[in-house]
């Protein structure tokens, strides 16, 4: 499964130059590093995240995440699970509660290093380390009942392309991530 994924990031074309460098380190630590689906690495580990779309495509789901304290994409830690894609779509409906929740393509969407300050969770101090990160795009019923993760989020809601990417109080993020996804919205034939 390791061997698909990278090769799945090979065949990937990048979008900009900031995916360009970042699929060069993404490869890096998956060729060098053995445990780099777990968070024991301190370093850098492996994460997905969803870009999650409603029927129409066009709003976006997003939480507030209490530790980044702002809106944000729905994602998690890899913890051993190899299939990006399904850990996307598992981390988005442990995150809001949505049940219905499918890709829209199957294929990587954007990949992303993403930079994580030194914080404490759950009582203990976790490093500042990277993020190595695969979006998927998908797609949740907006009808359905979106209910918190209280451990990690506060709130959880629907957002215009546009609201959603105000909605975050992470420059990096809205500038550079979230707004490169939307751009990249405009390019796909859905």
């Amino acid at each position: 499964m390791k061997s698909k994924l990278v090769q799945q990031i090979k065949d990937y074309e990048p979008f900009n130059e900031q995916e360009k460098v970042d699929k060069d380190i993404i490869l890096y630590y998956l060729e060098n590093f053995d445990d780099i689906f777990y968070r024991t690495n301190l370093i850098a580990h492996m994460t997905a995240s969803g870009w999650v779309l409603n029927k129409k495509k066009d709003k976006l789901l997003m939480a507030y995440h209490n530790l980044y304290d702002s809106w944000a994409w729905l994602g998690g830690h890899a913890d051993g699970q190899l299939d990006l894609l399904q850990l996307a779509i598992k981390e988005v409906q442990e995150e809001s509660g949505v049940e219905t929740v499918k890709p829209l393509m199957e294929d990587i969407y954007s990949l992303e290093v993403l930079s994580v300050d030194g914080h404490f969770k759950n009582g203990q101090y976790v490093p500042t380390h990277v993020h190595l990160n695969l979006t998927y795009l998908l797609q949740a019923d907006e009808d359905e009942t979106i209910t918190n993760k209280d451990d990690e989020n506060s709130a959880v809601g629907w957002f215009s392309l546009k609201e959603a990417v105000e909605a975050s109080n992470e420059r990096w993020f809205k500038e550079n991530i979230y707004s490169k996804l939307n751009k990249k919205l405009k390019t796909l034939k859905m």
